[in-house]
């Protein structure tokens, strides 16, 4: 019963930001840093403004946006995107993976 509590409360606490992610936006941007996706994306007009990501957050699912990062290629394939260089697929350990995911999830729309 306490464990239904605390991820109740967890959900109230963080809406957006599955139980299993227990990644914050704050950390994932931190990640997005620190791997330089701005030399192929941009937040808020900073880095590659061709690959803008504004609002990525109120476009795809937080399953999308996982698959994007793990699996670009087959994202390419299955979204027909004509992107030039395609992005390529990342390697990273899964609590940076549930934290970009977590910052993705909050570019939404102002």
């Amino acid at each position: 019963m306490r464990a239904i509590l605390v991820l109740c409360a967890a959900a109230v606490l963080a809406p957006g930001v599955s139980f299993a992610q227990g990644a914050s936006a704050e950390q994932g941007q931190k990640v997005y840093m620190a791997q330089k996706c701005s030399v192929c994306h941009s937040v808020a007009g900073q880095g590659n403004k061709n690959g803008a990501l504004d609002e990525v957050g109120s476009k795809l699912s937080a399953d999308d946006i996982r698959q994007w990062i793990v699996d670009a290629p087959g994202m390419t394939a299955k979204s027909k995107s004509t992107r030039k260089p395609p992005m390529k697929s990342y390697s990273l350990a899964k609590d940076e993976v549930d934290a970009l995911v977590a910052y993705m999830l909050s570019l939404k729309k102002k």
